[in-house]
């Protein structure tokens, strides 16, 4: 019952908001198919859904393998990444915000994926 190598582990917020980034992207997308009349309103919110759900998920799977400090930063780079694209996208479908920051959290997140690559070289 008793394993001291779990105890050792501590809690990962990042994990954590992973896991409820790809939650929230499960209401994202419900919210799009039954909640939203205007298509591009619908199309903003499931694109939102998706780079969340998968972000997250990502996120979740990889933080546990994660070494160094290249990997950690690359997480943390995705996690702002996603906030920022489907953060935005959300905005404007919700509250018709500008989508100004999607360019920005997207390309945070190419960022985001070339420091996880170079981190896999480094190994």
């Amino acid at each position: 019952m008793f394993n001291p190598e779990r105890r050792a582990r501590k809690p990962s917020l990042l994990a954590c908001l992973g896991a409820l980034l790809a939650a929230a992207s499960i209401g994202l997308s419900a919210y799009a198919a039954h909640g939203v009349a205007d298509p591009l309103a619908q199309q903003h919110l499931n694109m939102a859904a998706l780079y969340a759900f998968a972000h997250g998920a990502v996120l979740l799977a990889l933080v546990p393998r994660a070494q160094g400090a290249i990997a950690h930063l690359g997480l943390y780079v995705l996690l702002l990444g996603v906030l920022l694209f489907s953060g935005s996208l959300a905005g404007a479908a919700l509250w018709q915000w500008p989508t100004r920051l999607a360019p920005v959290g997207g390309t945070t997140l190419m960022a985001g994926w070339v420091l996880l690559a170079i981190n896999a070289l480094r190994r």
